[in-house]
């Protein structure tokens, strides 16, 4: 085989790897790469007017009195031992990174989960705010029927049904019940705000 007359190459090869918008790898990867191509806020964010040097300042002052992990001596200021500690363990005083003025802006997580430090999870939650709103809709009048999920089947929708409203219509129909929903909201809250009112003739006799 007699060998060819022009050759062309495009450069080395690259392996990529697709990664799907949105998916917990996507987020994973995010994570390692501004962890390991950031090192330090200043390098990327430099705070160049007073605004900017005291949000810097209130982010320290906060980070220094959060818990940033089970063996973080942070959680002895709020009456909490902290995993391993001994009598060389002093309150507030971790030499943990998220504590660190210069790495403040790495990813990460900085605190234990809410289920490790509140025992609850984000279904416990999702039902407290929902009882809160309940409540503050109920104060003003509104009562929300609980609904019954004995009465609804749920299922994948096949395509082509007939009995499927198109697309634009079911999004438009989830805007106004979520308008609605805010609405009713913050009709509760502004009837939450407002002060009683107190009669000038109250408690005269006719």
């Amino acid at each position: 085989m007699e060998d060819p007359a022009h050759v062309v190459t495009f450069g080395r090869q690259v392996h990529s790897k697709g990664i799907l918008g949105g998916s917990e790898e996507a987020g994973r990867h995010i994570g390692y790469l501004t962890k390991y191509l950031t090192k330090s806020t200043g390098e990327v964010v430099e705070a160049d007017t007073t605004r900017q040097k005291d949000h810097h300042d209130r982010l320290h002052a906060e980070l220094s009195v959060t818990p940033c992990s089970p063996r973080c001596a942070v959680w002895l200021l709020y009456g909490i031992n902290p995993k391993g500690a001994n009598g060389k363990t002093t309150p507030g005083h971790c030499k943990g990174r998220a504590h660190r003025r210069t790495t403040l802006g790495l990813s990460g997580r900085r605190v234990l989960v809410s289920r490790k430090w509140s025992g609850k999870t984000l279904v416990d939650h999702k039902a407290d705010r929902k009882a809160f709103v309940l409540e503050a809709l109920a104060a003003v009048g509104i009562e929300k029927p609980a609904p019954d999920p004995a009465r609804l089947v749920w299922r994948k929708v096949d395509s082509g049904d007939a009995n499927v409203p198109p697309r634009d219509h079911l999004v438009m129909h989830a805007i106004s019940e979520r308008i609605t929903w805010k609405a009713e909201y913050d009709r509760a809250l502004l009837a939450a705000q407002s002060p009683p009112d107190l009669s000038a003739t109250q408690g005269v006799a006719a």
